[in-house]
């Protein structure tokens, strides 16, 4: 009895982000075929891709915690869905967190090319997406988001964040984050290494700016607040 009740959360996780996955790969997808097969599309992207590489470390931190953080703040404001005293610091929270991440994807973007090289083969987008998801996703990214987001989510209240914890243990928490990364990402990211080195991280953030609001909604649904 005590296996069904521990996955619970998890196959909740897995129905609420299957579908809004499934899109969001789709979206992925079409930006990957356009790059391919469009000349136009293809050169407006490398454009851009240019002038992100020409900035350095401080793109990937700002985009980041635009689309990360900044797009979906406002959308969760517009929508009514963030508590009224709280509104400055959940905005602070999302564009430092996001602007923080940002820095790390890059970081592990430029590590797995200068491992693995940049070649778009099967084989170079596999290794990218297993160490992705299963070492940088497993390890590290889980754990922070599930952290970091509870502590938010407590209104930044240690004292709450340890009540919610003996509620719902840290373990269980974090399989749900890691199961509903998975469903979403794992697919994703390997059309986002398929890329160009220099556009992957603004493909990233596309995805991202949905799976936020995305992992928001299955948060509320599940008793939490943004």
């Amino acid at each position: 009895m005590l296996l069904p009740s521990f996955l619970r959360p998890v196959l909740r996780a897995v129905r609420a982000n299957l579908i809004p996955g499934l899109a969001l790969q789709g979206l992925a997808l079409v930006v990957l075929l356009s790059y391919e097969l469009n000349p136009d599309f293809k050169r407006a992207l490398d454009g851009i891709g240019a002038a992100k590489e020409s900035v350095g470390v401080i793109a990937p931190i700002v985009s980041t915690a635009l689309f990360g953080g900044l797009l979906p703040y406002l959308f969760l404001l517009f929508t009514g869905k963030v508590k009224t005293g709280s509104r400055l610091t959940g905005l602070s929270f999302y564009l430092l967190f996001w602007a923080a991440k940002g820095f790390e994807i890059d970081l592990l973007y430029r590590t797995q090319a200068s491992w693995f090289g940049n070649e778009r083969s099967f084989c170079v987008i596999l290794l990218k997406t297993a160490v992705d998801q299963f070492g940088y996703g497993t390890l590290w990214a889980a754990p922070s988001l599930t952290l970091a987001f509870l502590w938010k989510d407590s209104d930044f209240s240690l004292a709450e964040m340890r009540r919610r914890l003996e509620q719902q243990p840290f373990k269980s928490r974090m399989l749900v984050m890691l199961v509903s990364n998975w469903v979403v990402w794992i697919p994703a990211v390997a059309i986002i290494y398929a890329l160009p080195s220099a556009l992957q991280i603004l493909l990233s953030n596309l995805v991202l700016t949905f799976w936020t609001l995305i992992s928001t909604f299955v948060s509320q649904k599940s008793g939490e607040n943004a």
